[in-house]
C-alpha cells in the first residue's frame, strides 16, 4: 500500500509540473502588459518610463524559462504571487474563499445522492416498469438541461414570482438551496443512470442468486451485497465529479453570486489579473488529483479484495 501511495505521489508531482508549464505558458500567450495593467489599476496614466521600471522590477523583460523558473521557485514555497487588482497574495484570496465553494460542492453533492440513489435502485428493481420509465425519462431531461438555463428558470419562479428564496450571496441554508440544486440536478441524472446499470449487472450475478436462495430478506441482499459493489464504479465518478465541481462551479457561482473560487476566478480574467488565474489552474489541479487519490484509497474499504491485489 505504501508503494502504491508514493507511486500516486511522484505521478501528483509529474501532473502538477505540466499543469504549471501550460498555466505559465498560456498566460504569457495572453494579450496585454502586466506592468501596464498593474499601473493602470491604480487609476494613473502610465508613462513609458515608468512601464519600463516596472517591467524591470517585475523582471518581465528577462526570457521566459528565467520567468517561469523564479516563480516555480516561489510556487514551490507557497508563494502563489499576488494579484495586480487587490495587491494581496494570491494564496490568501484563494483559501479565503475555498470555503464558500466547498460548501456549495458539497451541498450539490448531497442534493446529487439523495436524488440519484434511490432513483437509480428503484429503477434497477422495477426494470421496465413505469417507475423505470419514469426515471430514465426525468435522467435524459435533467442531463440535457444546461445548468445555467436551469439556474435562470429556478431563479425566475423561486425567487422572482414566488419570492420564496434569496437570488444572490452567501447567508443561510436557504442561499444554498437553488445554486446547489442548479449545480447537481444534472449531475444527478447521469449518475441514476450509472447506477441503474451498475445494479443491474450485480443483481444478475451468482452470488446474488445464493443470497437470495438462502432466504434472506430483500432488504438485506440489496443493502448489504448488490448495492455495496454496485457503487464501486460510481465511486470512482463521484470522486471525478466532485474535483470537477470544485473547479466547475464558475457558471453557477457567477450566476447567484456565490463568493466562490470560481466566481472570483471570473472576475480575474474579466480584469486580466494573470496571477490570480494562474493560481487558480494550480490549485484547482491539486485538489482534483488528491480528490482522486482518496477515491482510490476508498477502494479498499468498499471492496476488501482490493487490498489482497495491491499487496501482492
Amino acid at each position: 500500500m505504501w508503494g502504491y501511495f508514493l507511486k500516486r505521489l511522484v505521478f501528483l508531482g509529474v501532473v502538477m509540473l505540466g499543469v504549471s508549464i501550460i498555466a505559465f505558458g498560456l498566460i504569457n500567450l495572453a494579450p496585454g502588459d502586466p506592468a501596464e495593467l498593474i499601473l493602470r489599476s491604480g487609476g494613473v496614466e502610465p508613462t513609458r518610463e515608468a512601464l519600463e521600471a516596472l517591467r524591470k522590477e517585475l523582471g518581465l523583460n528577462d526570457p521566459l524559462y528565467l520567468q517561469y523558473g523564479r516563480w516555480l521557485w516561489r510556487v514551490l514555497h507557497g508563494d502563489l504571487g499576488k494579484s495586480f487588482r487587490t495587491g494581496r497574495p494570491v494564496a490568501e484570496e484563494i483559501l479565503s474563499r475555498f470555503p464558500a465553494t466547498l460548501e456549495l460542492t458539497c451541498a450539490a453533492m448531497i442534493f446529487m445522492v439523495c436524488l440519484a440513489l434511490p432513483a437509480g435502485i428503484l429503477s434497477a428493481l422495477y426494470r421496465h416498469a413505469f417507475l423505470d420509465h419514469l426515471s430514465r425519462l426525468s435522467a435524459l431531461l435533467g442531463a440535457s438541461l444546461p445548468g445555467f438555463w436551469l439556474g435562470l428558470v429556478l431563479i425566475y419562479f423561486f425567487a422572482v414570482k414566488l419570492g420564496v428564496l434569496p437570488v444572490m450571496g452567501r447567508g443561510g441554508p436557504q442561499h444554498l438551496v437553488l445554486p446547489a440544486v442548479t449545480l447537481g440536478f444534472g449531475m444527478a441524472a447521469v449518475y441514476a443512470r450509472i447506477l441503474r446499470a451498475s445494479m443491474l449487472d450485480v443483481l444478475g450475478q451468482d452470488y446474488i442468486k445464493v443470497a437470495r436462495a438462502k432466504g434472506l430478506k430483500e432488504k438485506w441482499v440489496i443493502g448489504r451485497h448488490a448495492l455495496k459493489n454496485a457503487l464501486l464504479p460510481t465511486v470512482t465518478l463521484l470522486g471525478m465529479s466532485f474535483g470537477h465541481l470544485l473547479g466547475g462551479a464558475v457558471i453557477v457561482e457567477t450566476i447567484f453570486a456565490w463568493p466562490g473560487v470560481g466566481k472570483f476566478a471570473v472576475d480575474a480574467i474579466f480584469n486580466r489579473d494573470y496571477p490570480v488565474i494562474q493560481g487558480y489552474v494550480l490549485f484547482m489541479a491539486v485538489v482534483f488529483v488528491l480528490v482522486n487519490l482518496l477515491v482510490d484509497v476508498s477502494y479498499v474499504f468498499l471492496d476488501p479484495r482490493i487490498r489482497l491485489e495491491r499487496g501482492k
